[in-house]
């Protein structure tokens, strides 16, 4: 069960439009909001580009980066599947 509330003031139209939304999307307002708040919000802690390392955790992921990649016979396969722009 949801235990934080979220209030929010919107435009009439705002709400309207929202409203719509959810409703295609066989959703309340609630749930719609929240589901949309939480995506864009995702979105933004992922588009970070600066973080904060220690000087071991630097040294781990500098390692991480200078290593050969593993072998990925997945990644193989796809790669070597010719383009259908290249067939023909």
């Amino acid at each position: 069960m949801r235990a934080a509330a979220i209030n929010l003031r919107a435009l009439p139209e705002q709400r309207d439009l929202i409203d719509h939304a959810a409703s295609l999307l066989g959703k309340n307002r609630s749930d719609f909001m929240l589901e949309a708040a939480c995506e864009r919000a995702q979105a933004v802690v992922l588009d970070q580009v600066h973080f904060s390392l220690d000087a071991d955790k630097f040294r781990q992921f500098v390692d991480l980066l200078d290593a050969p990649p593993e072998h990925n016979p997945g990644l193989e396969r796809l790669l070597a599947v010719k383009p259908l722009w290249d067939k023909g």
